[in-house]
């Protein structure tokens, strides 16, 4: 193999080792922050459970504090990614939000998913840091369905509807985490929602 060749094939398996390495400690910090919670997790712990050592835990991430947002950038993400590929582009803006909130809720029933991001996170990262987590991901998605739907035109705050909506699907989450029964929390999320949107605009009739 040219030395050219050579030196690309182990740059690309360095960078695949480093991103496995990566991606096993937020696996294993994941796994013991959802069942020992973060205040009773050791990174020694972390390392071990992920098979390597305390030095490379602190190579590829800051502190405990660095490891845990992104394991919580990860779910926040997972999330996301839910709400997008259950909303197609072509939905009406109405459809779309519907849709979405109900694969929000789904996506938050992952286990350890809600302790993760509504329990853990605002404790350990404070509320600024992870509402600017959240915002990125569903939160942004939910706001922009909102605007999309024209809603927040003068008669309501855009921003303080999507951040109240937002703190009814977290509270969602968490009852559903608690044992409520799921169809009945996605019933009433549902509810809430077409009440905000108001009446389903009449379709025309085809020409």
């Amino acid at each position: 193999m040219p030395k050219s060749l050579a030196d690309a094939h182990q740059s690309r398996t360095n960078r695949e080792r480093t991103e496995a390495t990566r991606l096993a400690l937020i696996d294993a910090a994941r796994a013991l922050f959802v069942s020992k919670g973060y205040g009773d997790t050791s990174t020694p712990e972390i390392a071990v459970a992920a098979g390597i050592t305390r030095g490379a835990l602190y190579h590829h991430f800051a502190d405990k504090r660095d490891l845990f947002r992104q394991v919580l950038v990860r779910e926040a993400e997972a999330v996301a990614a839910d709400i997008e590929a259950a909303t197609p582009g072509q939905m009406t803006p109405r459809d779309a939000l519907l849709e979405g909130s109900k694969a929000y809720l789904s996506a938050m029933s992952v286990p350890g998913r809600t302790r993760l991001l509504l329990i853990e996170g605002p404790a350990v990262l404070g509320l600024e840091e992870l509402t600017a987590i959240d915002e990125a991901t569903s939160a942004g998605s939910l706001r922009q369905g909102l605007e999309k739907a024209g809603l927040g035109k003068g008669e309501v705050s855009l921003d303080a509807l999507s951040r109240l909506l937002s703190a009814a699907f977290d509270r969602a989450a968490l009852e559903m985490d608690a044992g409520a029964d799921a169809q009945e929390i996605h019933s009433a999320m549902r509810w809430l929602l077409e009440r905000a949107l108001g009446p389903e605009p009449r379709r025309k009739p085809a020409a």
